[in-house]
């Protein structure tokens, strides 16, 4: 998955970037790089600053940061970064950093929109004897079951995703953790958000997630570089990653919480997009009827809006994608659950 992924002819190397196979969030409206803009000034409010970093993780071609800083209010000064493998594409703003590894100690928001769901992971699948094996898998898409799964693998199946039904498969998310815990950890003060598909310990996929997509359709997960491989976050583990006294990263207690170190003020939450996007000033309503008759122009304006609003905050589509919320440092004010 590293190489097909991010290897010298992976995926993401590739010159049409992601919007040239799916559409994330930010091609799909600018209304959402707008809402990340309001966050980013709600985050300066809480920091009582007049001059913020955006980190966003998994900048594409640098879509999101162009659109936040065309949506910033005059006054604020941003500091953007953008984490990248990719090479830096020609005619982006001066003023972004391209990077490929998240600046430390810095005081401001980070956001990373489908990262994680693109971090490496290890498949398991159970075997007819109940035992959890790595799966094996060719560069053709072939696979065959490994040797059993053991250490750490093993412990964070059995803390976040139990296998007991033969046939079921588990996407090890240990190393998002680690990618999630350490990107938090480069923030001096601020928040961290991830937004990605995302799943929750009770609530597991029977048999897994993984899967590629390709020229914007979903097609057979093959490591060689010409599709897009990904899999659902285990948010809920990634949160307590970066939890601490015995907490489960999302308020409640959890006496196997490990010894994860947090600088949040307060434990992380995790809320749809659907909610955020609406504490942000995102909903789908339509404008009155009326409008139509007084200004018509105005009317199909704000028709098409309620309509991308709509799409970004949908039941069983954009909406359903999870919001990590990690504050480090810093209390935001009317967030908290």
């Amino acid at each position: 998955m590293e190489s097909a992924l991010y290897g010298p002819e992976g995926f993401y190397r590739r010159p049409e970037g992601p919007a040239g196979h799916f559409r994330t969030s930010v091609h799909a409206s600018p209304l959402f790089a707008s809402a990340v803009a309001r966050l980013l000034v709600a985050t300066a409010e809480a920091l009582d600053t007049d001059e913020i970093a955006l980190v966003d993780i998994g900048a594409g071609r640098g879509e999101l940061l162009t659109g936040v800083l065309a949506a910033v209010p005059d006054g604020l000064a941003v500091r953007p970064y953008a984490v990248e493998r990719a090479a830096r594409p020609p005619g982006l703003d001066a003023r972004v950093e391209w990077t490929d590894r998240p600046p430390a100690g810095v005081r401001g928001l980070l956001f990373a929109n489908e990262w994680l769901d693109n971090v490496p992971v290890d498949v398991a699948e159970t075997g007819p004897d109940g035992t959890a094996r790595y799966v094996l898998v060719g560069p053709d898409g072939t696979e065959r079951p490994g040797a059993p799964v053991d250490g750490a693998d093993a412990a964070w199946l059995a803390r976040w995703w139990p296998m007991a039904e033969p046939g079921s498969r588990a996407e090890i998310g240990r190393t998002r953790d680690e990618a999630w815990a350490a990107a938090v950890a480069t923030l001096d003060r601020g928040l961290a958000v991830a937004v990605d598909y995302a799943h929750v310990r009770g609530d597991r996929p029977l048999f897994g997630t993984l899967t590629g997509f390709r020229d914007g359709r979903e097609v057979r997960p093959v490591p060689d570089g010409s599709c897009d491989i990904t899999a659902h976050v285990a948010l809920d583990a990634c949160a307590a990653a970066v939890a601490a006294d015995g907490t489960d990263g999302m308020g409640g207690t959890d006496d196997d919480a490990g010894d994860a170190d947090t600088r949040g003020d307060g434990p992380a939450f995790v809320l749809s997009q659907r909610e955020a996007l609406h504490r942000l000033g995102v909903n789908g309503a339509r404008p009155p009827l009326s409008l139509a008759t007084t200004d018509p122009a105005s009317y199909v304006g704000a028709l098409a809006t309620a309509g991308q609003a709509a799409e970004l905050t949908a039941r069983g589509g954009l909406g359903d994608f999870g919001w990590l919320m990690t504050p480090v440092r810093t209390a935001l004010r009317d967030w908290a659950p």
